[in-house]
């Protein structure tokens, strides 16, 4: 089953490329096989949606400014990801008319503010990330103009905290995500003094039980109703065995 599918693949694959590109200009054509031939993805997202994914993470070593310069000639690419490949701030200049960007990933590259300038008219991104880059505050003013704007990764870059908040004045939808720069949630402690659940309902079943039992000092000192006085009894007693006197006789 499993040499089937691979046979398969070998001949759809290709099939379905040719349809794709038929479809495509001659220019996008050839920029598609020249960034393949460098080692780079390019994708149609979706079987029925024909707007491109490129990738030149994969062969980050070889993806320089002139590698990725073929880009510029096509017309509908959604999502570019140049994580950790060796472009500069001029490699961003083949990004400017990809207007057509939502996702962009520069992470861990050699950029810096002053390249910024190059992709602030990708107006329909939502999605950037620059973490491990040299931006700062300066770079960040670049963005203002991206009102579609959502996620912004900005961990170990130069960014303040002022620069963040000036960017979210003029941005109040996007999201900054700062990684480790950002202190840790509290966690709540326990109250030491708490007594805990289970002590606390044995505690009242006890308390419970003492007062439905009968006290037993309350049993010593009831006074016995019927019970005669000792020292009554006694007086008693005597009277019985006292002789009773005879009258005199004249």
């Amino acid at each position: 089953m499993r040499i089937v599918l691979v046979f398969a693949s070998l001949f759809v694959v290709p099939v379905l490329a040719a349809a794709q590109e038929a479809k495509r200009s001659e220019a996008e054509v050839k920029a598609i096989a020249a960034i393949r031939k460098s080692g780079a993805h390019v994708l149609e997202i979706a079987q029925n949606d024909s707007r491109l994914e490129v990738a030149f993470h994969l062969s980050a070593d070889t993806a320089t400014d002139e590698a990725i310069a073929p880009i510029a000639a096509l017309k509908d690419v959604v999502h570019l990801n140049l994580r950790g490949t060796k472009i500069t701030d001029k490699g961003l200049e083949h990004l400017k008319g990809l207007t057509t960007l939502t996702r962009l990933h520069l992470e861990k590259t050699a950029i810096t503010d002053s390249g910024l300038a190059h992709i602030k008219g990708l107006t329909n991104l939502e999605y950037l990330n620059l973490y491990g880059t040299g931006i700062g505050d300066a770079g960040l003013e670049h963005l203002s103009g991206m009102k579609k704007l959502k996620s912004l990764y900005l961990w170990q870059t130069k960014v303040t905290d002022a620069g963040v908040e000036k960017l979210k004045r003029a941005l109040p939808q996007v999201q900054v995500v700062r990684g480790f720069d950002l202190p840790p949630p509290k966690k709540e402690e326990p109250k030491k003094d708490a007594p805990k659940k289970d002590e606390a309902k044995k505690d009242a079943k006890k308390e419970e039980a003492k007062k439905d039992a009968p006290k037993k000092d309350e049993k010593k000192d009831e006074p016995k109703k019927d019970a005669p006085k000792k020292d009554e009894s006694k007086k008693e007693a005597g009277k019985k065995d006292e002789p009773k006197k005879e009258p005199a006789k004249k």
